[in-house]
């Protein structure tokens, strides 16, 4: 149920309300949720506080895919309520970013009710995920950093969970560019464990290596629900990637798992095959 005095609106696609409501932290923190469950989380006041622990680990790979303040061109593959392109735009000013969402009421009701940082360079595309990036290939469209931000487990749409979908990703990145594809995913991590299988198939086509996760340690530990965000690419391969590590790690939230593509695969074969096989069988 919405509350009468907070910007809402219901959401075509998903026939879910969705509504904007102080975050009860602060007086400038808002919260975005839809079907009464918090999806983002914006401080008007200073773009660079992220909240959610899995969009901070994105934000900490984007402030290593450039030298400091050096704008990106960045496609948001799923908006939420802007966070994280708020967060390009206070740290790398003058970033061209591309939001694509499937929801066409959710674009206007978030920068209605929560107005971008001044001199946002954004344009919004409504549609599918894989429609939108077909169209974008026509133009010849590039970009430095591709966050997919759409699954949550077995509700994910499932043509964007495949190595088709994600070899067409790594198609549009530059010679810097990183793909960061966000994972929510119920204990055992299964769901996790077969997106891994699908990158690392998408990754082998154009030559790369697989993907790094970044997590909480507790959730890679013992395969807790949770979020594992995905990062690969030319700009994850490129440059000193001991240092690259020990930036992520310190960065957090902590407690933090930086696994490179090794240990992923590591962790990937401590969730058996064969259970997520059955369940889509059954």
């Amino acid at each position: 149920m919405t509350s009468p005095d907070a910007p809402s609106a219901t959401l075509t696609f998903s026939g879910l309300p969705a509504e904007i409501l102080p975050d009860g932290f602060s007086a400038t923190g808002w919260a975005l949720r839809i079907g009464g469950i918090e999806q983002s989380h914006v401080d008007l006041a200073d773009p660079r506080t992220v909240r959610h622990e899995y969009l901070r680990r994105v934000a900490n790979v984007l402030d290593t895919a450039a030298a400091p303040g050096e704008p990106l061109s960045v496609l948001h593959l799923g908006g939420g309520a802007l966070t994280l392109v708020r967060y390009v735009q206070a740290t790398r000013p003058g970033s061209e970013q591309t939001v694509v969402e499937i929801e066409p009421e959710l674009i206007d009701l978030v920068t209605g009710a929560l107005p971008l940082p001044e001199g946002t360079r954004m344009r919004a595309l409504i549609g599918d995920a894989e429609e939108q990036l077909a169209l974008l290939a026509e133009a010849d469209a590039r970009f430095d950093a591709i966050v997919l931000d759409v699954f949550n487990g077995s509700d994910s749409p499932p043509h964007l969970a495949r190595e088709r979908f994600y070899a067409r990703c790594l198609e549009r990145l530059t010679e810097r560019g990183i793909l960061l594809v966000n994972i929510g995913d119920d204990d055992g991590l299964r769901f996790f464990a077969d997106q891994v299988r699908e990158v690392r198939g998408a990754a082998a086509q154009a030559r790369m290596a697989g993907p790094w996760t970044l997590t909480d340690s507790v959730v890679a530990g013992i395969l807790e629900e949770g979020n594992l965000v995905l990062a690969l690419g030319p700009g994850v391969e490129a440059g000193d990637l001991d240092s690259r590590r020990e930036a992520w790690l310190e960065a957090g939230p902590h407690p933090v798992a930086v696994l490179d593509p090794a240990q992923t695969e590591v962790l990937l074969r401590r969730i058996p095959e064969d259970d997520l096989e059955a369940d889509e069988e059954s």
